[in-house]
């Protein structure tokens, strides 16, 4: 039996059966005009698939259906994989949120924040305080990406080699965080918020704070506990025909990536705490389930019900979005309405964040249009699963949140 088998039927859960179906409809319409090749989405309650779609091929070109089991790039959708580790390394006491990440990355001993001149010939001051663990898990601590194209530090990181799959010159991950702490801070930590490496780098912190590979930890202490069995930061050989191909938008359409799609298919020269698993539907599921459940799954419990609590309440200043803290000319009316806990956006205001999704619910999103979300006043679960780069293409987020809360008549 299919691991993302319906029990009952969605009335038992308070959504329409017809309302449901427009899903379906609404995004195979991107199917057939090819903006994607196809997509899955899952929608549960408590602990039960409310309901489950998909259309479309999870590689077009071999002419290969979506299927339960499909595998996807869920890129950023690591982020709270990672953030889970990192706060159950934080439960049993190997560090404070507000402790100074320098005491274990030297070269965050000293940092400093840019002042102006240009990506070659940098100006910088001293930070006036210490970059933290919060700060890292808030995408606060003045870090940033390479394939933001946004500010003169972006570029310095692309200078270093890390473009959007760019994995640094030949590095390892040790060298690849001394490459971005190294490089000047966009801003004083704390000051503003800005999306980053900050989430490789805590990758890097669970390895030295467990003593263990990110891999390993991962595995042992989240993967395997949750039965997440095809969740990894490659593609075994054996799972190679499940895998979905990856594509770029082009003109409207999409068309194959596949040099960029084969990166999945080999074991990566280090692990991206930030953005490199694979996973399945059926095994992301999983995952929300113990976080919408405050930690636990059955008799398995990964994080305290508090932590679990503390992790999805925006830890951003006080009435402060996203978009308020983003930096001058940066603005991002998406952001709007949002706060950012650990690991996670929070809804703090849905008239403002033009959204209909409850007050506290916490969600991200992948690279390649992946999406989810967890509101636990509706005890309710969502994700969306297709391959289309970039993520913020289409507005498959909005479309999917109107029609999931369209469904629901009690």
């Amino acid at each position: 039996m299919s691991s993302l088998a319906l029990k009952e039927e969605p009335e038992s859960f308070g959504f329409s059966r017809e309302r449901l179906e427009r899903v379906s409809r609404h995004f195979d319409h991107y199917v057939d005009d090819q903006k994607v090749a196809g997509w899955l989405a899952t929608i549960s309650r408590g602990d039960q698939l409310v309901w489950c779609g998909s259309g479309g091929h999870r590689d077009r070109e071999r002419s290969l259906e979506v299927t339960d089991d499909t595998l996807w790039r869920i890129y950023s959708m690591t982020k709270p994989v990672t953030a889970v580790a990192v706060m159950m390394l934080h439960e049993e006491g190997h560090f404070e949120l507000d402790d100074d990440v320098g005491q274990w990355i030297e070269a965050l001993r000293a940092p400093r924040v840019w002042t102006g001149g240009t990506a070659s010939s940098p100006e910088t001051t001293a930070t006036r305080g210490p970059v933290t663990v919060r700060h890292l898990l808030t995408h606060t601590s003045g870090l940033t990406y390479g394939f933001n194209f946004q500010h003169p530090v972006d570029a310095i990181y692309r200078d270093r080699g890390y473009d959007f799959g760019g994995g640094g010159r030949g590095v390892d991950l040790v060298g690849a965080v001394n490459d971005w702490c190294s490089a000047p801070l966009l801003f004083e930590p704390g000051t503003h918020w800005n999306y980053s490496v900050s989430f490789d780098v805590l990758g890097w912190l669970v390895e030295r704070w467990s003593g263990r590979p990110l891999d390993v930890f991962v595995n042992e202490r989240i993967l395997r506990p949750l039965a997440m069995t095809d969740t990894h930061w490659w593609c075994a050989p054996e799972k190679l025909d499940r895998l979905a191909m990856l594509y770029v938008a082009s003109d409207s359409q999409s068309r194959a990536a596949e040099r960029l799609a084969k990166k999945a298919t080999r074991e990566p020269r280090w692990l991206g705490g930030g953005g490199g698993l694979l996973s399945s539907a059926s095994d992301y599921l999983r995952f929300m389930t113990m976080l919408l459940r405050g930690g636990s799954v059955g008799d398995t419990r990964l994080l305290s019900r508090a932590t679990v609590s503390s992790m999805t309440e925006s830890h951003l200043p006080e009435g402060a979005d996203i978009n308020s803290l983003l930096m001058e000319g940066l603005s991002n009316p998406s952001r709007t309405g949002l706060g950012y806990g650990l690991g996670f956006s929070v809804v703090i205001d849905p008239r403002r964040s033009e959204g209909v999704a409850t007050v506290g619910t916490y969600a991200w999103g992948g690279a390649a249009s992946t999406i989810f979300w967890v509101d636990p006043a509706e005890d309710l679960t969502v994700a969306f699963y297709t391959q289309l780069l970039p993520s913020g293409t289409y507005p498959i987020r909005r479309e999917m949140e109107s029609l999931v809360y369209a469904a629901m008549v009690d």
